[in-house]
């Protein structure tokens, strides 16, 4: 049904165009199958007025002129570049010995690169990995890798506008990070394949895009991915790297958006709070943060015991290389450290799914792990609201209404939360909640998925960056 409906496209860019009969290659038939594990969204009323509304998409704007145009332009991989990148040890991601000079943001190194998805490689994109220098949590300089992802539409990059994509993005393990996934790794993790509908519908309007890995891809010891200022720093550093990249082009005084969704929305919204001191020369105009976790503790709390409950356990492995006093081995019992071990080395996906429904006490020596007294330093650290947004932006927060769905892992009251804190702050905010109800996952799951990847956001953070 889908590849009938991709006969018809109706391609969106700086204005609509005509709608036009589009050739059913097998690349087109492809990636309609890949839609269905990815497309989404309906708006849910605002607490408070918006400037513009979140909106569904229709399936002929995501499938919109310039993504017909990747694939008919595209090309198979052979069985060499397919195979590669799930190997590890590819020598980009070997560290350099830094500098004195090199500052967070410093381009250590970038390389041109195929972006390849399921063995295909989509046309009209340009795309570079990149290695860049950041910082921890004490402070020291750190380093951290990336991606670049451009559209080859006849716009000018010095022209273009940049976001700062944070995908959700939730593995410890190593090589399972976007650098990687968009050269062809880890293709079968949940967070590249929710992140096709809301970047096909970025590239149409010429956005270049910046992704950080949030520490090496190939580094092979635990990530601390979710140590949530570190992700902010990243983030940062990311884009400072990008936008000094000769060859990429773009502007230093390029308008900049940031997405993040899940544990990318959680660096995005710390990369907010940091952002005028840390990195003030950034021109961040908006933000759009969708189903993010204001709050670990609570998350944890509410996760135990669920259909994500591994997700609760995932967050403490890769919050602890960031706070070793956690030392979580020693609070796990035998089972528990031969699960921990194993998903320190893992991507999220199967890996985090599979412990649905275990109550987390049973592998943590009967403790509650959201109570435990050394991890409290950990989630003290990560509640966000501690700061507000860059000044001048403007947010949009959009998530969950209610705790009405099993897929309902953060608390819909933290959102609310976290929107009251960061206006009594003096930060501009649009609090716009989606309905992630089981109703309307079963009357509605077109809508349903889009919201739940962001895709209703895209108008608003648009027309934000225009301001």
């Amino acid at each position: 049904m889908k590849t009938r409906l991709l006969t018809r496209v109706r391609a969106f860019g700086r204005g609509a165009r005509p709608a036009r009969t589009v050739r059913r290659s097998p690349l087109v038939a492809f990636a309609a199958v890949c839609a269905a594990a990815t497309l989404t969204v309906v708006a849910a009323p605002a607490e408070a007025a918006p400037t513009v509304p979140n909106r569904t998409p229709g399936l002929d704007e995501i499938f919109n002129g310039y993504v017909i145009g990747t694939l008919e332009n595209g090309r198979v991989g052979t069985p060499e570049q397919i195979i590669k990148p799930w190997l590890p040890g590819h020598p980009f991601y070997n560290e350099p010995r830094l500098k004195p000079s090199d500052k967070p943001g410093t381009l250590l190194k970038a390389e041109k690169v195929d972006v390849q998805f399921l063995g295909v490689q989509p046309g009209k994109l340009d795309a570079w990995r990149t290695m860049f220098v950041t910082s921890d949590l004490q402070g020291r300089r750190d380093i951290s890798t990336g991606i670049i992802m451009i559209p080859r539409d006849g716009k000018k990059n010095s022209e273009r506008k940049v976001i700062g994509y944070q995908m959700a993005n939730d593995s410890v393990g190593a090589y399972c990070h976007p650098s990687s996934m968009w050269t062809g790794g880890d293709q079968l993790d949940g967070s590249l394949w929710s992140a096709l509908g809301p970047l096909a519908l970025m590239f149409d309007k010429g956005y270049a895009i910046v992704i950080s890995d949030v520490g090496n891809s190939g580094d092979p010891k635990p990530r601390g991915v979710f140590a949530g200022k570190y992700n902010g720093m990243t983030t940062l550093d990311g884009l400072r790297a990008a936008l000094s990249y000769k060859k990429a082009g773009l502007s230093t005084e390029a308008p900049i958006g940031m997405f993040g969704i899940a544990g990318g929305g959680v660096g995005t919204g710390f990369a907010m709070e940091l952002a005028d001191d840390y990195a003030p020369e950034l021109n961040i105009k908006a933000s759009v943060m969708e189903g993010m976790v204001p709050n670990y503790k609570r998350f944890i709390e509410t996760a135990d015991g669920s259909v994500g409950s591994a997700f609760a356990l995932a967050t403490i492995l890769g919050l602890e290389p960031h706070y070793p006093e956690m030392k979580v081995n020693a609070h796990l019992n035998p089972v528990g450290r031969g699960i921990a071990d194993i998903y320190r080395t893992q991507c999220q996906t199967p890996a985090y799914f599979t412990l649905p429904f275990v109550p987390m006490r049973t592998l943590f020596n009967g403790q509650d792990p959201a109570h435990i007294p050394a991890f409290q330093r950990a989630y003290r650290d990560n509640v966000m609201g501690q700061g507000a947004p860059k000044t001048g932006s403007r947010t949009l927060i959009s998530s969950c209404v209610a705790d009405d769905s099993p897929m309902s892992l953060v608390p819909a009251e933290d959102s609310r939360k976290l929107v009251r804190y960061w206006r009594a702050k003096g930060a501009q905010v649009d609090y716009q909640p989606t309905d992630c109800s089981l109703t309307r996952f079963f009357t509605d799951f077109y809508g349903w998925g889009t919201d739940l990847f962001g895709m209703q956001t895209i108008d608003w953070l648009d027309a934000n960056l225009e301001n």
